[in-house]
């Protein structure tokens, strides 16, 4: 009987499919990275913290009149980030009403800086129609995002009288809350450093 001699492919080495998978693997990751600070542009915002001083801003209120955060130094300022299209935004503003209530006539001032594009057009009627009489500020560039560092609306950065974020609060919450009252009244009563 003759023998068949049976070539079997000679075994080649898994390195190079291994380093194929580990490129490939990289390269998807790193596209996720890129596109993960691409989607918060984490690259160009200086996000704040509690105790860090708040950045200055200048807008426009619904009057037309240019409102600086420089205006209220020495008061507690209640800064929120919203916008009208916004439902958690809404959703929260007659609360801030309420509390705006309680304290306004104190050395106490909220801030309300919509992001709206289409301005005072979106802003005055919405403020009208719900009864809010704080002061609605003017951003349609979306400036005050980029310069707090925001990811969503509403956002809310509580400052004390010196000027400093004492409290940063992300999505909607209730204002009007007697803890959150506390909170206020807690702060109005500290006194500025000398």
């Amino acid at each position: 009987m003759e023998e068949i001699e049976v070539h079997t492919a000679e075994k080649r080495s898994p390195k190079p499919i291994r380093f194929i998978v580990f490129l490939i693997l990289a390269a998807t990751i790193g596209v996720f990275l890129q596109r993960y600070i691409s989607f918060f542009n984490l690259s160009h915002k200086h996000l704040v913290l509690v105790g860090d001083p708040a950045p200055i801003f200048t807008f426009p209120g619904l009057d037309g009149k240019m409102v600086s955060l420089t205006d209220y130094k020495g008061k507690v300022v209640f800064l929120n980030i919203w916008a009208t299209w916004c439902p958690p935004c809404r959703e929260e503003m007659p609360s801030m009403e309420k509390l705006y209530q309680q304290l306004k006539g104190e050395d106490f001032e909220i801030l309300a800086v919509s992001v709206d594009t289409s301005g005072a057009e979106a802003v005055g009627p919405f403020m009208k129609k719900y009864g809010l009489s704080f002061p609605a500020l003017l951003d349609p560039g979306g400036t005050i995002q980029n310069l707090y560092g925001t990811t969503g609306l509403p956002e809310s950065f509580i400052l004390g009288k010196e000027g400093l974020i004492e409290k940063i609060v992300i999505g909607p919450t209730d204002w009007s809350t007697p803890e959150v009252v506390l909170f206020f009244r807690n702060l109005l009563q500290r006194p500025k450093a000398g």
